[in-house]
């Protein structure tokens, strides 16, 4: 092997590490936003309960705790493609015969899709629900 043949294979390494790299960021995004949309929608109905003193049950399947518990699942599973993608970059780059695959890029994208269309309704039914304006604070002396 010469010199520039070990070069541009490094140079491809280190392509496939940023590459790894960038799927784990997108991996820790997703798992950030499930974590914030979680913790969100319990303190909103927190904050409702403490006003109102009523507790509104949440849709069974349709709720932001579920959205966000889907995206941390997503995240996660994320980050176990990245490494197995990594690795079968790896090998095909030390075998010489390496091709590019697009499934792993449309399941991701095909996934955040639908969990993107599937917050669209949470957020409209918070405002349309009915739910029960949140009476003033009286002071109290």
């Amino acid at each position: 092997m010469n010199e520039k043949q070990k070069i541009d294979r490094q140079r491809e390494h280190q392509a496939n590490e940023r590459t790894f790299l960038a799927w784990l960021r997108t991996a820790l995004a997703l798992i950030g936003f499930g974590f914030a949309i979680a913790q969100f929608s319990l303190f909103l109905r927190q904050l409702q309960t403490a006003f109102t003193q009523q507790e509104l049950p949440p849709h069974p399947l349709f709720n932001a705790e579920n959205l966000g518990v889907s995206l941390v699942v997503f995240g996660i599973t994320t980050i176990a493609l990245a490494a197995w993608r990594y690795n079968q970059v790896f090998l095909q780059i030390e075998r010489g015969n390496y091709r590019p695959s697009r499934l792993l890029i449309w399941i991701l994208a095909g996934t955040v899709i639908i969990l993107g269309i599937l917050s669209v309704p949470l957020v409209l039914w918070r405002d349309r629900a009915g739910s029960p304006s949140i009476p003033p604070i009286k002071k109290q002396f």
